[in-house]
């Protein structure tokens, strides 16, 4: 276990989550879509505004107890996409591109291609505020029997990976764990038995980067801090389907969504819209999520799925949800950013 003292303070952190498939980059375009060159633009948009709040008012270097900070998870996200996006955060010029991957001053990332562990295939990154953050440790885990390297699983279409970070506030010390991952689009197996390695893995991090508050204490009973968890991802599964009815089923996490009274969520309910309109309902739907764990330290005005009723569930909150939102991803002009909207939840994360 990698011991640290308790946090330097109590503040509670504001954490907005942004989850996004944005479609990777290809030139076989689908009726309707638009080549990344025009979808960049909307996606940028869409993530500096809704990051700006969270980083651009602070100034560079400035370590104060920031008044939230925003962690952005991607899917579908080929390399020179997430060169396209870093340095586009980061504020470097077109002309002083590389196809690189910057590490800041602003903004980093974790996670690798699926397709061979370094830059081929399609990433599930986790960017994160370098200002705001430490990153401790990070992993990359494949859904499959063979986890610890490129490789399909079951009956998978192809590769599928989680990113996982642990990260630590620079200006609270409270621990975080962070996860991104996208399950197959094809085989109901491989998504049911990927979310049992998701939990698996999440477990073990946990414990692995446990607070131990008896480090530097007398009284070494205190039982240790296993730290904050949040797993964002598309799973290819709507609620009443195998993926998000094991994630559920877990004592470990829950769907951030459900926190919120459906009159103080923004946005449609539908996450994945394709590129067509008039697409057949049956093929769109809610399949792009943010859970937050452990379970039973999530409060919030949670929905009874029967009646709508608002509880306030569990003990003494980690996290307290304070919102819920489903972006546009279609616009005037008709141009799609992407075939899926953009998922948001803000929540307020405390210490043990």
């Amino acid at each position: 276990m990698h011991k640290t003292q308790l946090y330097k303070n109590q503040s509670p952190l504001s954490l907005r989550i942004l989850n996004h498939n944005i479609r990777y980059a290809t030139n076989s375009l689908l009726e309707n879509e638009r080549p990344w060159e025009e979808r960049f633009p909307l996606i940028m948009s869409e993530l500096r505004y809704n990051t700006r709040p969270c980083v651009d008012a602070r100034p560079l270097g400035d370590r104060s107890a920031p008044s939230s900070a925003a962690f952005i998870c991607l899917q579908e996200v080929l390399h020179g996409q997430l060169s396209d996006i870093l340095h586009d955060l980061n504020g470097i010029e077109s002309k002083e591109r590389e196809n690189s991957l910057p590490n800041g001053p602003h903004w980093a990332h974790i996670g690798v291609g699926r397709e061979d562990g370094h830059c081929k295939g399609e990433y599930s990154p986790i960017i994160y505020p370098v200002q705001l953050f430490d990153l401790l440790y990070f992993q990359n885990v494949w859904l499959s029997p063979t986890r610890d390297r490129p490789s399909k699983g079951w009956d998978a279409a192809t590769e599928r990976i989680l990113t996982v970070g642990v990260f630590s506030s620079k200006a609270t010390g409270q621990r975080l764990l962070a996860c991104c991952t996208h399950l197959d689009n094809v085989g109901s197996e491989s998504r049911e038995k990927g979310v049992g390695i998701i939990l698996e893995t999440i477990e073990s991090v946990r414990r692995e980067w446990s607070v131990d508050p008896s480090f530097g204490y007398k009284d070494s009973s205190m039982r240790e801090y296993r730290p904050a968890v949040f797993l964002a991802g598309d799973f290819n599964s709507q609620p009443d389907q195998e993926a998000y009815l094991a994630m559920e089923a877990s004592n470990l996490m829950s769907d951030l969504h459900n926190y919120v009274n459906p009159s103080r969520r923004y946005g449609d309910m539908i996450t994945f819209t394709g590129f067509n309109r008039d697409q057949d309902p049956e093929d769109r739907g809610r399949i792009d999520f943010i859970w937050l764990g452990p379970k039973d330290r999530v409060s919030g005005h949670q929905c009874s799925m029967e009646d709508g009723v608002l509880l306030e569930v569990g003990p003494r909150p980690r996290w307290k949800v304070e919102g819920y939102s489903v972006l546009p991803n279609r616009f005037e002009d008709g141009a799609y950013s992407s075939d899926h909207r953009c998922v948001v939840g803000d929540a307020v994360l405390y210490p043990e």
